[in-house]
């Protein structure tokens, strides 16, 4: 799907096929979608009728009523083909996801332990199967138990496998991805129909595209303008009988069709899709339209501090050992209660012991070994052995646990020695804490012996993208399960707004409720089973495609690439959606303004040659007005399709600022564009004879 992003704005393989789908769309049922278009396909009728008329009764000047009457289709088919457009960039990416949905045979497992193939079609909620290496992923669905590394390139375009295990943050997997060693057994989640990749397809189609309520609102008010001016086109016939003159219908008619907004009206659907279909070129699918639009209008971002705000992986940059012990002697220790730790951090620490005082790894079996694996519930890790005990953990833990041994260790008969190690232990990780590291503690046999510092990078730039987050009025706050101290000093190094420290799925949740309750839109972003809830309250919930099957079902994005960072340029696409629908709408109402002044004296001067003066473009005839004022009615359609799908260029800056810019912008272009245009296609009709 990435390779889709480079793709170019207009391909001659959606254009194609969209023509022929704006005449389908010509069906009432679709045009009643969009009402401002669907008045103007009602009075084309109209127009045609009134054209077959006259041309059976022999009446005269049927060549301009055929021009008009056929412009005013084109209006209908140029808004229909904005659609479809948009709509066809849609498709062809799920023509590409429809290919990997192609019938899979899964391997059944029964209760005796066996399995048996059966069709992934036919699999049910509940279901177990076995995917080992090379086998298709039947279904979506969560494992339960085993490892493998998984080839998601179907889903999210790169190449790179992932690892899915049972347990975990890292346990669903999706329906036709492949599983390319080891194996899994996964519990399906999805019924036949409605997993993951039909979602997709169905949303990336269109064919589950709700409006929006600002989108809902807007179509109302175009609506309610149009109701308007046909009042007010109906009253014209009145005064021109009484100037002792006729309009024809066909002429009264362009005159409606040119006052109402129809730019706006037949862009409107085209951008709302074009906004999806972003995300999904981003990498991000959207469940609903809205959720696209209130991103746009957020308020407050939460974002999670590790691998959002920071690299992600905390470094051993330095052994701290408290008085009384020496660096090696720490740097021994802390190495030996990391050899069986793999994460990042523990492998950091074998190498910064291994580098700075040449402590290489010990045959651990001749010492007769024991590991202790870290727990949610200890929040420390370590090794036993030959009756010596070494842990390393969070500072309140450690401690913690040397109160609870105090009574056998080395100090327990000097209690003013033990408090003295613990004070100078604290102020160690508070020295830590507050240049924004991770203090971890360690202990040897009820002796502490110091405090490894673990290095917490920001990323490039990141302070940046916060200042224009600012600017645009957006509130962020990190979200972190450091202590207060750390997270303060991440937080002002990295530039937010706020922070929660030592953050639960409660608080997370509370947090939320606050800034809603205050009238704030609220993003987040999360990826296990805890973020649930949270993901669920905000009105932006970004899950991550990696994460576990409640996260992604209580969010209303998922990010294919489960990139938290992806949060903020998923805030800028909405944005971005938002000023192109305020953009063009400023654009099509000033747009009529300079319409008024080509065809209401052009339709009046034979009875009020006074209103010649307004005739300020120096229209040729009052027909040629009329006839250039519906054709670049008709071509400014066409015209703002590409800058509709690729979007209005986004700019960091405050809602009155924006403002201001798109009165300048496109509220003067849209003032001076028909001048220009109207009155050089009035050139073109004159010079051929059509008007």
């Amino acid at each position: 799907m990435n390779q889709s992003r480079s793709a170019s704005l207009i391909d001659a393989r959606i254009l194609v096929p969209a023509i022929g789908d704006a005449f389908r769309k010509l069906d009432p049922r679709s045009l009643a979608r969009n009402p401002v278009m669907f008045v103007v396909a009602v009075v084309s009728l109209l127009t045609t009728v009134v054209l077959v008329r006259d041309a059976v009764s022999g009446a005269a000047g049927l060549g301009f009523s055929l021009q008009l009457v056929l412009w005013l289709w084109f209006t209908v088919l140029f808004a229909n083909f904005a659609e479809a457009v948009a709509e066809g960039r849609g498709k062809a990416q799920a023509e590409s996801l429809r290919r990997t949905r192609s019938e899979t045979q899964a391997k059944l497992l029964s209760d005796g332990g066996g399995y048996t193939m059966t069709p992934g079609s036919s699999l049910r909620v509940g279901d177990l199967v076995l995917v080992e290496a090379g086998d298709i992923i039947p279904s979506d669905g969560e494992v339960i138990a085993g490892v493998a590394s998984v080839n998601e390139a179907a889903i999210t375009g790169e190449s790179a496998p992932v690892i899915r295990e049972s347990g975990g943050d890292r346990s669903a997997v999706t329906g036709g991805t492949q599983v390319l060693s080891d194996w899994i057994r996964v519990r399906i989640t999805a019924p036949a129909g409605s997993t993951f990749i039909d979602r997709m397809i169905a949303l990336v189609e269109g064919a589950e595209r709700q409006k929006t309520p600002n989108e809902i609102a807007l179509n109302i008010l175009l609506a309610g303008m149009s109701l308007i001016f046909l009042m007010a086109v109906v009253t014209i016939p009145g005064f021109a009988s009484y100037a002792g003159g006729h309009v024809p219908v066909i002429v009264l008619v362009a005159l409606f069709v040119t006052l109402i907004p129809t730019t706006i009206g037949a862009l409107l659907s085209a951008i709302g899709i074009a906004g999806m279909d972003r995300l999904v070129r981003f990498n991000v699918l959207a469940m609903s339209g809205r959720a696209v639009e209130a991103a746009g209008d957020v308020d407050t971002l939460l974002l999670d501090k590790t691998g959002t705000i920071t690299l992600g992986n905390r470094q051993a940059s330095e052994f701290r050992p408290v008085e009384g012990v020496s660096e090696r002697e720490l740097a021994d220790a802390a190495q030996l209660a990391s050899l069986a730790d793999e994460t990042p951090e523990g492998r950091s620490i074998v190498v910064l012991a291994k580098e700075k005082y040449g402590l290489r790894g010990r045959d651990m079996a001749s010492l007769h070994a024991t590991f202790a694996p870290f727990t949610a519930q200890t929040r420390m890790s370590g090794v036993d052995l030959d009756g010596s005990s070494i842990r390393k953990g969070a500072v309140d833990a450690v401690l913690k646990h040397v109160a609870l041994a105090a009574h056998g260790g080395p100090d327990a008969g000097n209690p003013q020695a033990r408090a003295d190690s613990v004070r100078a232990l604290q102020a160690i990780a508070d020295d830590i804490a507050r240049a924004g590291g991770t203090p971890l503690a360690v202990v040897r046999d009820g002796r502490l012996l110091g405090v490894i510092y673990l290095k917490d990078i920001v990323k490039g730039g990141i302070r940046e993208r916060f200042a224009e987050l600012r600017r645009m009025g957006i509130r962020t706050v990190m979200i972190t399960g450091d202590n207060p101290m750390t997270a303060a000093a991440i937080a002002a190094e990295a530039g937010v707004d706020d922070f929660l420290a030592q953050a639960t799925p409660e608080n997370k949740l509370q947090l939320i409720r606050d800034e809603q309750a205050k009238g704030k839109l609220v993003a987040m972003c999360g990826d296990g089973a805890n973020d649930a809830p949270a993901l669920a309250q905000a009105d932006v919930g970004v899950a991550m495609n990696t994460g576990t099957v409640a996260a992604r079902e209580a969010g209303n994005m998922v990010d294919l690439d489960s990139d938290p960072t992806k949060l903020i340029e998923i805030v800028e696409i909405g944005k971005q959606l938002l000023m192109t629908r305020g953009a063009l709408t400023t654009f099509s109402i000033a747009n009529d303004v300079a319409k008024y002044f080509a065809i209401i004296p052009a339709m009046f001067l034979a009875f009020y040659p006074q209103l010649g003066a307004l005739n300020v473009m120096g229209l040729a005839t009052p027909q040629s007005a009329i006839l250039s004022a519906i054709i670049f009615n008709a071509l400014i359609i066409v015209a703002l399709i590409p800058l509709s799908l690729k979007g209005v260029k986004y700019r960091a800056a405050g809602a009155g600022a924006l403002l201001s810019r798109n009165l300048l912008v496109y509220g003067l272009g849209g003032v001076i564009a028909p001048f220009i245009g109207i009155k050089l296609i009035d050139m073109a009709v004159t010079a051929i004879g059509l008007a």
